[in-house]
């Protein structure tokens, strides 16, 4: 499997989101991402990616593209991922250590930075296709953003 490192830049994305607090953990939002379903289908929204966010240490937002204008309901809110520069990567994490392609990726931005390409990075992503707990195509093809700054 071949895994490479490039800079794009992402559209805008709508999505409704549900923010959790604490510290990271194995099926982190899972819950989340099982409240935003629930609310998807009671609203019948037809949604697209799922975007999982660290905002900092403690902070994390799951995230999950809708495809047509909804009403927020609970801890459910709606907003638009700004377009963005992105450090990207795609790989399958059952072939490929997550922890390399992050520490790769995190070498790479660095690079990028001491190169005058880029200024900082801003945040962390990761973006499937769809479930990745349910659908093994969206596993396999896990995407991991670091936003940057140019």
């Amino acid at each position: 499997m071949v895994v490479d490192f490039s800079l794009r830049r992402t559209p805008p994305i709508r999505v409704a989101s549900v923010v959790r607090v604490g510290p990271w953990k194995v099926d982190n939002l899972r819950a989340e991402f099982g409240e935003l379903v629930r609310w998807a289908t009671k609203h019948t929204v037809r949604t697209g990616r799922w975007v999982f966010l660290e905002r900092d240490r403690d902070r994390w937002e799951a995230c999950l593209e809708i495809h047509r204008e909804a009403e927020p309901d609970g801890r459910v809110r709606l907003k638009t991922l700004p377009g963005a520069w992105v450090a990207r990567v795609v790989f399958d994490p059952d072939r490929v250590s997550s922890r390399l392609v992050y520490h790769g990726l995190s070498d790479w931005t660095r690079a990028r930075r001491r190169a005058g390409e880029i200024r900082s990075v801003e945040a962390v992503r990761e973006v499937y296709a769809a479930d990745p707990w349910k659908d093994n195509a969206a596993w396999a093809n896990c995407e991991v953003q670091f936003v940057v700054r140019k």
